[in-house]
């Protein structure tokens, strides 16, 4: 297998000089403990080192690169390039990597009850914060005789960032999704179950690699049929991964990133007469006269939302610092009393 084209470069070789007995892999199937990793000898199972099992942060996920030890033992996670990354479900302060080394993130949302305006804000937003672009898709454009309405406000959603309208059930616009990736890059597909991802990867497969299910009628929702996070080879040069549906999308930053998901809050409130306006319910406010004031409220939310998730990170960073400095004081004060 030629790693060039499983997405190889030359940071990650870079990197593989550090552990000279081992060779280079990508993590392209996970389940729990099991991984699956593609190498220059063809794929094969593995299983993370002790090393790797104490190194809190650095679990393999789909998509990475790995230094894989002979007899398929992972002994690093090679340094992402980009992630996409959410808050572990629950109160925990842990964060949980979905998908790592991507390029494309296409988000996908259903022209039927599935389209949800919130959802989409946070899907692009992990995008943005993850170093990927994004790539809005409205899926099952069969199902309306007018998609304009829901396309107008997708636009609004996306900002700068493309927005394809498709059918994977008819194969309306899936060819549409090669403009935005390059032989060798690396795409996952993200959206909530039942909006038709599963679909959309057989087609570009040409062959039925995942399993489909129907919808319920009363919210367009459907069953989790993609339990695993798994990596294609596609026949037009580059790779997809189809995540399962995710529930809970808490961010664990993000604060930088909010702006460029909702550029038209920013611009309008650039126009804003007040100095020190919190553009919520102020009389005369540029973005409250102008913009929607369901986008409005998760303009705010998401900015709490990420500030928080930010002061718990800097939390958690400030207390492992602290367990080290004590570690290291500790350490003086045994070598002076043998001094």
């Amino acid at each position: 297998m030629n790693l060039i084209s499983i997405g190889w470069r030359e940071s990650f070789a870079q990197q593989l000089l550090s552990f000279p007995d081992c060779i280079a892999g990508r993590v392209a199937l996970t389940h729990r403990e099991r991984f699956v990793v593609w190498t220059e000898a063809g794929e094969i199972e593995a299983a993370p080192s002790g090393r790797v099992r104490q190194t809190v942060g650095l679990w393999p996920t789909t998509g990475d690169w790995v230094a894989l030890r002979p007899g398929g033992s992972i002994e690093a996670v090679l340094e992402r390039q980009t992630a996409i990354v959410r808050k572990q479900p629950g109160k925990a302060r842990t964060e949980q990597v979905l998908a790592a080394n991507l390029d494309v993130l296409f988000v996908v949302a259903g022209l039927d009850h599935d389209f949800n305006p919130r959802r989409i804000e946070r899907y692009l937003l992990l995008a943005q914060e993850g170093g990927v672009r994004p790539v809005l898709i409205l899926n099952k454009a069969d199902l309306l005789e007018d998609p304009s309405e829901l396309l107008s406000q997708a636009r609004v959603l996306a900002g700068a960032c493309p927005v394809i309208v498709m059918s994977a059930q008819s194969g309306l616009g899936v060819e549409e999704l090669e403009n935005y990736v390059s032989i060798g890059e690396t795409a996952a597909l993200a959206g909530s179950s039942g909006v038709g991802k599963s679909t959309m990867l057989n087609r570009l497969m040409g062959v039925e690699r995942q399993t489909t299910q129907e919808v319920r009628d009363h919210d367009s929702r459907g069953m989790h049929t993609t339990s695993s996070r798994e990596l294609f080879l596609l026949p037009q040069g580059w790779l997809l991964m189809d995540l399962p549906g995710i529930r809970e999308l808490q961010l664990v930053s993000g604060v930088e990133s909010v702006p460029d998901v909702f550029d038209d809050v920013e611009a309008a409130a650039k126009r804003c007469r007040f100095r020190n306006c919190n553009h919520e319910q102020e009389k005369g406010c540029a973005v409250v006269g102008t913009i929607d004031p369901a986008r409005i409220s998760a303009f705010h939310k998401l900015k709490k939302e990420a500030a928080h998730a930010e002061r718990q990170v800097d939390q958690v960073a400030a207390l492992k610092e602290k367990k080290r400095l004590k570690v290291i004081h500790k350490a003086m004060r045994d070598t002076d009393d043998w001094d």
